[in-house]
């Protein structure tokens, strides 16, 4: 991998993790309600994981096991921000937040499929 691209990857990596903790941060603030916390718990889940599974394209065998591997962080950030979008227009957690959120993982998943993209037509 060229060092221009090692970089680009790093910063992706790294926008992927502190979205990550922005997550947990958020849902650590959702109310105690039983949506609160059922809604909270799937967040988390779906929130946390497009950065681990970008790493795990970055070691994929092939290219087409790394493009698998970035449908799957796609996957990931749509399900993430569903979520975002049902608590937001129950006006459930910190609006501000919410609407910080809800524009990152817009920006990570253009930068996902657009690398997507790439990837299927360098082939």
């Amino acid at each position: 991998m060229s060092d221009a691209k090692q970089q680009w990857a790093d910063q992706i990596e790294n926008r992927l993790i502190d979205f990550g903790a922005d997550i947990i941060g958020f849902t650590e603030s959702l109310p105690k309600s039983f949506a609160g916390i059922h809604i909270g718990k799937q967040l988390l889940r779906a929130g946390t994981s497009p950065a681990p599974n970008f790493a795990e394209a970055r070691g994929a065998e092939s290219r087409q096991d790394f493009v698998h591997k970035l449908k799957i962080v796609i996957k990931e950030l749509n399900e993430t921000q569903v979520w975002l979008k049902m608590l937001s227009r129950r006006n459930i957690g910190n609006t501000s937040a919410t609407s910080s959120l809800l524009s990152e993982v817009g920006e990570l998943s253009r930068i996902i499929n657009a690398s997507i993209k790439t990837a299927k037509s360098n082939r």
